[in-house]
């Protein structure tokens, strides 16, 4: 590179670091060209470095709104609130890549509402998610915004009753928040149920809903929604899916950008194991014995494996709880009443609630789940991609907190997880495990992984039997049921389930 342009580099750089200089989109796009040596994701992290800390006031958001925010305890915007608002007040459309728990529903719910304060109509919104959970969680959020202007939120989502769902529909609600197979059903046969005035989309989690699975409901959507509307997509990871709707459906969007593709939080400690397929129970039982009084989420790859791992644990005195796909649902009646919801919102909610400190999951909880109190979260089954990965571990560590994430590798595992370490840039620190500690939990351990399996057959038996069985499908949440196998811990030199809780530093 000649000396001229060098010196024109070094200039650019001073340039970036003059916080008293605004910056034009031209002037940004002058820098972005010149220092090509850096990604898009380092130069909207610089640009971003110039920006002072804003209020929300001063972002552009209304004073009900303001209000709201205080009062939902958010003093100030979060990096992608403050990178999104600007573009999203002014009417833009909006991609928009960031970690999870970096308040991306913020980061739309507002613009939404400061638009409805001035535009107040029925069906205004429509907000797309890939999980039942999500969906519910982004209503509740939207109805605690809206709280003082009196909005109506209605959640529809799948394996709940329809009629129940048309009613709240009736009721004419400004926001929707739905799954998409369940919204086409409620388009093709809930009568009088249209979209013609929608104003919004938006799509959370955008690449999952952008996959196979959801391809075909999402062009019935985009088929019957006005063209002329505002759509916002966010997503921890994007995919090249997002580029070819976006060509589809989207207007000149603002493109912004607060961590790179697979960045994980800094207050994160990360770990790995590395050990013996056939002993996997038994270091996952002292993982959990060893950090003892705190919440953990152990994701599993299927939901047959999240079923016996969380009967286990309960056979051995541990207070888990099941969550996956296959979970039945219960019949509801108040759409964001979620006490009343599945039983898959059960489980979730006991460990939401902090009754149960180890919930036992497949990656049906893996994405946008806003769980605060989670200090540890450890892969059982390693995680078939990357993005995955990402999106497991960003269950902990949120909003500032620090936070555990160990990942189990057995001799199966190996090249699956140097992928992830590639694709992370880092290496992660091996987590010391005391080998005679582990060995002395082994035949207990086997012992409850027997008695799960013996279980769940008799589960499986009854339910194909047509049985009804009084037990929920959080395995008959008693404290005779969970005290049946109870382990000895204590008297095997651990720390049991009411141990002393380990802090994680940051």
């Amino acid at each position: 590179m000649s000396d001229s342009s060098s010196s024109d580099g070094e200039d650019d750089q001073k340039f970036l670091k003059n916080r008293k200089k605004t910056l034009t989109k031209s002037k940004i796009l002058q820098i972005r060209n010149k220092l090509k040596k850096k990604t898009p994701e380092e130069i909207e992290d610089n640009v971003e470095e110039i920006e002072e800390e804003k209020t929300f006031a001063e972002l552009g958001v209304s004073q009900p709104l303001c209000d709201a925010c205080q009062r939902l305890g958010w003093m100030k915007p979060s990096k992608i609130q403050q990178a999104a608002l600007p573009h999203a007040l002014q009417g833009k459309d909006v991609i928009g890549l960031a970690e999870t728990g970096s308040g991306k529903t913020g980061a739309f719910a507002i613009p939404v509402l400061q638009s409805l304060l001035d535009h107040p109509q029925a069906f205004f919104c429509l907000v797309l998610t890939p999980t039942r959970e999500l969906a519910f969680q982004i209503g509740q959020q939207f109805e605690a915004l809206g709280s003082g202007i009196g909005l109506i939120a209605a959640v529809i989502v799948g394996g709940v009753d329809m009629a129940a769902q048309a009613m709240a529909l009736a009721r004419r609600p400004h926001i929707i928040v739905a799954t998409p197979g369940r919204l086409v059903d409620h388009l093709e046969n809930t009568k009088g149920f249209n979209l013609k005035a929608l104003k919004f989309l938006i799509m959370d989690e955008a690449d999952r809903i952008l996959n196979m699975d959801f391809e075909v409901e999402l062009d019935k959507i985009l088929k019957v929604i006005p063209k002329e509307r505002r759509t916002y997509l966010f997503s921890a990871t994007m995919t090249k899916k997002v580029s070819k709707l976006e060509r589809a459906s989207l207007r000149d969007p603002a493109r912004v950008s607060v961590s790179t593709r697979y960045k994980t939080v800094d207050n994160l400690k990360q770990h790995y194991i590395f050990i013996p397929n056939k002993y996997k129970e038994t270091y996952l039982v002292y993982l959990l014995n060893e950090h003892a009084g705190n919440s953990a989420i152990v994701f599993c790859a299927t939901c047959a494996t999240a079923m016996q791992i969380a009967v286990m644990l309960r056979q051995l005195g541990m207070q888990a709880v099941p969550l996956h796909g296959q979970m039945s649902q219960v019949r509801f009646e108040r759409p964001l009443q979620v006490g009343s919801l599945e039983k898959r919102l059960g489980s979730l909610n006991k460990f939401k609630s902090k009754a149960r400190d180890i919930l036992v999951c497949t990656d049906v909880a893996a994405r946008g789940l806003d769980i605060p109190h989670v200090d540890m979260v450890i892969n059982y089954d390693m995680p078939s991609q990357s993005k995955d990965y990402v999106h497991r571990v960003g269950r902990t560590a949120r909003a500032g907190r620090s936070g555990l994430a160990i990942t189990v590798v057995t001799q199966y595992d190996v090249e699956g997880y140097q992928k992830i370490e590639a694709n992370l840039g880092k290496k992660l620190d091996e987590y010391k495990c005391v080998e005679n500690e582990v060995m002395v939990l082994v035949e207990r351990t086997q012992e409850a992984l027997e008695n799960a399996k013996v279980e769940m057959k008799e589960m499986d038996e009854k339910r194909k039997s047509g049985k009804k069985r009084r037990q929920n499908d959080d395995l008959g949440d008693t404290e005779e049921n969970s005290g049946r196998f109870k382990m000895g811990i204590k008297s095997m030199g651990g720390g049991g389930g009411g141990g002393k809780k380990k802090k994680f530093k940051k």
